[in-house]
């Protein structure tokens, strides 16, 4: 269904009520979270804002789920901080709109190429460990904006060290205000505001902030002291192509983290007719998304499971809500901008250091603790990586640490049991001798991964070939497997070449043509002989019964008269 379409379906008399309060709630509430996204990003504030206006509109129209709300993350904000040419250079303000045009065609072509299950690959320790991290980041990076001291230490941790061993340097008013601002969030939340708590709270810690700066000659900032707040909407704005080289890494690293916490949205809210979103177009519709916010003066953002969640508990029936909330953010922008201006950034800091706070889950940390001595390992690497450097190099190892992890485990889950023929058609499975015993037929089936990393596990595995060995037969089976690699080839050559010093042989069952093909040109054919390759057969357990009892006949008949 076309966007427009798919928008003119959304009036529904039963449904408009409920879609206009959730609507209305989530756009109110998104404007104060898209300035502090913006802060937490450490660029302009009102690219934050148009970000999650536009991300929040174009994604309702083009994503699959009709909860998912696409706005800016703490996760992608941080990332975002690190990028060097958004913050210096020539234009970074163009920089930063580029970058979020180039996530969105990175978002766009995992969508379209369906590249989902490669999320698959990243493992929950690597993902606890960044996300937590992350939320220490987020509050680590407050600490300027709360405290009104600017430390000159490099890199946000130290940052944060500094400013704690500093509290003569502090603006203790500052710290007053984002204090206030804290304390009014977490009670307003649990009053019948709820979501709209944080709003109060951020109006009346800003109104403290202006009454303070207007009758105790304090200097508490403001918005309006850092940026001019524009009454009008963005205008489109063409990518800057000659920044996009230094700019892959950054994009690659957002698009992975919004595709990331999108899936999880996708995994997570069912659609009002019952079904389950599709990931990939979620993946194209967070591109779409990104590509227009970065066109029209926003920041890259993602799918939001804290905004995704806000909109269906305020009573969302249709996506039409986030149409609505992003109407509702272009209605402040231009009739309110005035007052927006004072918001004060310690109050916005306060917000961000909540949102910090509540992204780190302890129970998750214990979790992966208790899952073993590797799971701990790459939690706690990702973990220090991710606090000490800038983040989208962090991601990248992340997801090389999932990589690696992947590799090895699968490689380690290698293993073979003997099939003994209790009855016509009917084997038993055990534990492999340790040694090919002579005059025997020996039916082997591994289980696991076979590729080149586990190569070396299988051939430890196999029962080991001496001299006594003689005159026996070992029977391979590997039905289902069509793809082996010239690394295990290598393992079976030299296992076939073992078993022929001593008189015995190696047979090869249930092979289909590509694992054929293979064995001809890796010279496996040609070490264990064309004769003991028995192609696969539709009928299960036929092959080896066959290669059994032809090889029970070659013992036989090779026996000394």
């Amino acid at each position: 269904m076309a966007p427009v379409e798919k928008l003119k379906a959304l009036f529904n008399r039963e449904t408009l009520k409920s879609d206009a309060v959730a609507g209305i709630t989530l756009g109110v509430e998104s404007v104060p979270d898209g300035l502090a996204g913006g802060l937490l990003a450490a660029v302009n504030p009102i690219w934050g804002l148009y970000g999650y206006m536009v991300g929040t509109f174009t994604g309702a129209l083009f994503t699959s789920s009709a909860f998912m709300a696409v706005q800016a993350t703490g996760a992608m904000a941080i990332v975002v901080a690190d990028v060097p040419a958004v913050h210096s250079g020539e234009d970074p303000d163009r920089a930063l709109w580029t970058l979020a045009v180039l996530t969105g065609v990175v978002m766009l072509a995992a969508g379209l190429l369906k590249l989902g299950f490669l999320l698959r690959f990243v493992s929950n320790a690597v993902m606890v460990g960044f996300i937590n991290a992350v939320g220490l980041n987020i509050i680590f990076g407050q600490f300027e904006n709360f405290t009104g001291y600017a430390s000159d230490a490099s890199g946000r941790f130290l940052r944060a060290i500094d400013t704690i061993l500093s509290p003569f340097q502090l603006n203790w008013t500052t710290v007053g205000v984002g204090t206030v601002t804290i304390v009014l969030i977490v009670l307003l939340e649990r009053t019948r505001l709820k979501a709209l708590g944080m709003v109060v709270a951020i109006i009346i810690g800003s109104a403290l902030a202006y009454a303070l700066n207007l009758f105790e000659a304090v200097d508490i900032e403001l918005l309006n002291d850092i940026t001019d707040v524009p009454r009008s909407l963005p205008r489109p704005q063409l990518p800057w192509l000659r920044v996009v080289p230094e700019l892959m890494i950054p994009a690659l690293s957002l698009a992975f983290i919004g595709l990331v916490q999108g899936a999880g949205i996708s995994a997570n809210f069912v659609n009002p007719d019952g079904s389950y979103p599709d990931a990939s177009r979620d993946f194209s519709g967070q591109g779409v998304a990104n590509m227009a916010a970065g066109i029209l003066q926003g920041m890259p953002v993602g799918g939001s499971m804290s905004a995704s969640s806000l909109n269906k508990s305020a009573g969302a029936k249709t996506r039409l809500s986030l149409v609505i909330a992003g109407l509702v953010m272009a209605v402040v922008i231009l009739l309110f901008a005035n007052l927006v201006g004072y918001i004060a950034m310690p109050a916005l800091a306060g917000l961000l250091m909540v949102v910090g706070f509540r992204t780190i889950k302890p129970e998750d940390i214990k979790a992966v603790w208790k899952t073993g001595t590797m799971q701990q390992a790459v939690m706690g690497v990702t973990f220090v990586l991710t606090i000490a450097i800038p983040l989208q190099w962090a991601v990248m190892a992340g997801v090389g640490i999932s990589v690696i992890l992947v590799v090895i485990t699968q490689s380690n889950r290698v293993s073979i049991k003997r099939r003994t023929m209790q009855e016509p058609g009917v084997f038993v499975e055990e534990d492999p001798p340790d040694v090919v015993p002579p005059n025997q037929v020996v039916i082997l089936q591994p289980y696991g991964s076979l590729f080149f990393a586990s190569a070396g596990v299988f051939e430890e595995a196999l029962p080991e070939v001496t001299m006594e060995s003689t005159n026996s037969v070992v029977i391979l089976r590997l039905r289902g497997r069509s793809d082996l690699g010239s690394t295990f080839m290598d393992v079976l050559a030299r296992y076939s070449e073992n078993l022929n010093a001593v008189s015995s042989k190696l047979v090869l069952v249930s092979a289909d043509e590509q694992l054929q093909e293979q064995f001809v040109v890796t010279g496996v054919t040609e070490a264990v002989g064309e004769d003991n390759i028995y192609p696969t057969d539709e009928r299960v357990g036929v092959t080896v019964q066959r290669a059994a009892d032809e090889a029970r006949e070659w013992i036989e008949g090779s026996r000394p008269g």
